[in-house]
């Protein structure tokens, strides 16, 4: 009620307009709306079935007056193809994803509404929203429900969603810190004065005061920390009474139990000039621990801030070549197939390939890689990327949500929503351990209440505030984040959030062979044709059975074939691990390994010429084959990765057992082998052979990381306890895997592993600290060895020190 018999808006709580009449019936009883547009909200909620919203939320939902008919037609421009190719995705023929912005979040309970009113939606594949960054991830089929749709619903339930824009979240982190200095920074003032006033109050304990100075001492300690416990301490209040509401029991709980259980006795004792005053104490405490949790917010999205630079790196602008001349043009408005100029010291605007020019692009804000790579006509550059020395001109292929730095950014968004067992772990611990706490507190209270009832409620205050377990909360995410940020700067990409923590305790590391520890350039060393058919017509087929795989294979045929090429190949159908068939002229076509194509032809590999072993014994053999003969055999070389051997053998000092396992053939898979030193080596793999194995290591209570590239790799990618991608293999590859090595720097591997190694080491560290501090303070303050103003010290002393310890992180690995 807001006075005078005038009520509140049941949806938004502002004032009622008299003579109005805007009710809708909730749960059975009519309750009255200010306007049409919370009418319409409310009417929403309800005809949804999701009036469980009204008894979750904390705050008051955001005003509808905003979402008049208007602003709903505007929305369906985010449905036209010329502005969805800036943030939106194809996955399938129909599914498409883009990323949002929500405003007007204000608790769980608006993530909870806003998933399941959207998951219900026909059509809408997958909805989620990551309540810390208020970012959602939208997957829905084109074909049954329109982008617009969506944004008209979550706009019907009050809240406004949007494309995603970097700097529009980085305006969202502004407001972020500008609020929480602001809270700082009152409860700092209010501490240092109410200190002041607080230590005079002490002096005259010993020394003599005036009653009524001393009356008004308290009065304006009072009056000071008011603001302090209404403002500064909201946030905790807040979401103590969230964690209630839905019968938890989270950190905040005991916070604001210790806070607003001292500044009512202070205040009674103020009002009725008895008892002793602790508004030092509330003040002190509510500083310390937002400083805690400023310098926290500080640890997380620095180490946000390191991915988040990512998709900052494109230009605002271009200069586009046409029949006309040269124009400049905004990033947004280029197509596939623009030509674009690019001076030195430029960005890169967009995903291309070289047509005009030979430069050195610098990858390393992307990548890591600190020294350029030289670049020339057709070679493919990646858009945020610097053009160094001289002028260039690319065709563009890839733009808005299909570019390099838009899976990049997708990837990232599915890593932050995933919490680590050791987290989950500590949750559930925090949880339980808020639980005794509440009961300590009120057996320690009860026995000096027997005993010293004058000093019974101190105590438990104090016990209440030394030993809340924030630091316990705080152990695992702050390491996390900060791990995660150090490794996206040297170019290793987490994408899981278990990723870290499996890492640091991998025994077996399997390698892939081509794209892995070679380069994955392959070059066609030399061929033979065992039939009439010509050396430049076999390619041709070969490039046919090829079109459209990102396979390194298929990058030589593809090279090598005429240009158009004429033949076509029709129900082309990729075996993973075996190769390629398709239908040419009527006649069946095989490309791959020996055991592939001689499985359905008359002729065997032995009918093959006798020098073939001399020339494979480093070569990569590929057949073609119809279904009477084999008509050709490819040899692809490959050259080994300069940094391989370095690599290998820092992974051994590091105690890891190395395994090499490739579709290759023996005697390729063996040099390579032997190059580096491997004696664990499986060759001839298929992709469920390459199963077995890593199933057969597990068994054997191997924790395995699988690093791989192609297609092949996926599945095994998907079965390894932790996995990593090359940043240059496929995007199927990519998907599957839990962390993408962007710089393809194989010591950047090395550097993980310690990375993961040295952020467990941390995370402990912090959890012995928060453990080892509680079982300390815990029997202090019961026995009323530590003051109320000592316990705020004491609990916000210990979430430091976890920051702290975390921020270590952030300097770049040790050897």
């Amino acid at each position: 009620m807001t006075g005078n018999n005038e009520q509140d808006c049941f949806h938004c709580s502002l004032p009622v307009p008299k003579n109005s009449s805007y009710l809708v019936k909730i749960d059975g009883q009519e309750r009255a709306m200010c306007c049409p547009g919370c009418q319409a909200v409310a009417k929403a909620i309800v005809d949804g079935g999701l009036t469980s919203f009204y008894k979750h939320r904390t705050e008051t939902s955001p005003t509808a007056r905003a979402a008049i008919p208007e602003v709903l037609q505007e929305l369906t421009l985010y449905d036209k193809p010329e502005l969805q190719k800036t943030f939106v995705s194809t996955d399938d023929k129909n599914i498409k994803q883009a990323s949002l912005i929500l405003e007007g979040i204000v608790c769980a309970a608006c993530v909870w509404l806003n998933e399941r009113h959207i998951n219900a939606l026909p059509g809408v594949v997958e909805f989620r929203v990551n309540y810390s960054t208020h970012r959602a991830r939208v997957r829905w089929d084109d074909s049954q429900i329109k982008l617009s749709d969506i944004l008209q619903a979550i706009t019907a339930i009050g809240y406004l969603a949007h494309p995603f824009d970097a700097s529009r979240q980085e305006a969202v982190y502004k407001k972020e810190r500008s609020v929480a200095l602001k809270r700082l920074a009152i409860a700092g003032l209010g501490a240092v004065q109410v200190m002041m006033l607080a230590v005079a109050l002490y002096a005259g304990d010993y020394s003599g005061m005036d009653a009524g100075l001393e009356n008004f001492m308290r009065w304006v300690s009072l009056v000071i920390a008011t603001p302090v416990v209404f403002y500064s301490a909201r946030s905790f209040f807040s979401s103590a009474w969230r964690d209630l509401k839905v019968r938890q029991l989270g950190m905040d709980v005991p916070v604001s139990l210790a806070i607003g259980l001292a500044y009512a006795a202070s205040c009674w004792a103020t009002i009725t000039r008895s008892g002793e005053v602790y508004f030092d104490s509330v003040t002190m405490f509510t500083f310390f621990l937002l400083a805690g949790r400023f310098l926290e917010m500080g640890a997380r999205q620095k180490a946000g801030q390191a991915a988040e630079e990512l998709v900052k790196l494109l230009p605002a602008m271009a200069t586009r070549i046409t029949d006309d001349g040269d124009e400049t043009v905004a990033v947004t408005e280029l197509a596939i197939g623009d030509r674009v100029r690019i001076k030195p010291g430029d960005s890169v605007p967009a995903d291309g390939v070289i047509l005009e020019g030979r430069s050195s692009i610098d990858e390393s804000l992307l990548t890591g890689e600190s020294n350029p790579l030289a670049k020339t006509i057709g070679e493919k550059v990646i858009g945020g990327t610097v053009n160094i020395e001289s002028p260039l001109v690319i065709e563009v292929n890839k733009v808005g949500e299909d570019t390099v730095l838009a899976s990049i950014q997708r990837l990232l968004d599915r890593a932050q929503t995933e919490k680590p067992g050791i987290a989950k772990t500590a949750d559930k611990v925090a949880g339980v351990f808020v639980g005794f706490l509440l009961v300590l507190v009120s057996m320690v209270y009860f026995w000096w209440w027997q005993h010293e009832p004058d000093q019974a409620f101190w105590i438990a205050l104090s016990l209440l505030v030394v030993t809340c377990p924030c630091a316990l909360s705080l152990a695992t995410p702050a390491a996390m984040t900060a791990a995660t940020g150090t490794l996206t700067r040297l170019g290793v990409l987490t994408t899981r959030g278990h990723a870290l923590e499996t890492l640091a305790k991998v025994t077996s590391v399997v390698f892939d062979k081509t794209g892995t520890l070679t380069k994955g350039r392959l070059a066609l060393e030399s061929m033979e044709v065992f039939s009439n058919i010509e050396e430049q017509q076999s390619l041709n087929i070969a490039a046919a059975l090829e079109l459209g795989s990102e396979h390194p294979v298929a990058k030589v045929f593809l090279q090598k074939a005429l240009s158009p090429n004429t033949v076509i190949a029709e129900k082309v159908e990729a075996i993973p691990g075996q190769g390629v068939t398709g239908l040419i002229d009527g006649m069946q076509y095989r490309l791959g390994c020996a055991a592939y194509v001689e499985a359905e032809t008359q002729t065997s590999q032995n009918q093959t010429p006798e020098n073939l072993k001399d020339k494979s014994l480093h070569a990569t053999e590929i057949f073609l084959a119809n279904e009477k003969q084999i008509l050709a055999v490819f040899f692809l070389s490959d050259e080994l990765r300069e940094e391989a051997l370095e690599s290998i053998q820092a992974l051994r000092a590091l105690g890891k057992k190395i395994w090499l396992v490739s579709g290759d053939n023996e005697t390729a898979v063996s040099y390579i082998g032997g190059q580096l030193g491997i004696d664990n080596i499986r060759h001839s793999m298929k992709p469920e052979d390459k199963l077995e194995i890593i199933q057969e290591l597990q068994n054997q209570g191997e924790i395995v990381a699988m690093i791989g590239d192609g297609v092949n790799d996926a599945p095994v990618l998907a079965t390894a306890q932790v996995s990593i991608a090359m940043g240059g293999g496929t995007q199927l590859a990519q998907a599957s895997a839990d962390m993408v090595l962007l710089s393809e720097h194989l010591p950047h591997l090395v550097d993980a592993m310690k990375m993961a190694k040295r952020s467990v080491n941390v995370v402990y560290q912090n959890l012995g600290w928060a453990l080892v501090y509680n079982l300390m303070a815990l029997p202090l303050a019961s026995m009323g060895y530590i003051a109320p103003w000592m316990a705020a010290i004491g609990m916000s002393a210990s979430s430091l020190v976890v920051v702290l310890n975390a921020l270590r992180l952030n300097k770049s690995v040790d050897v």
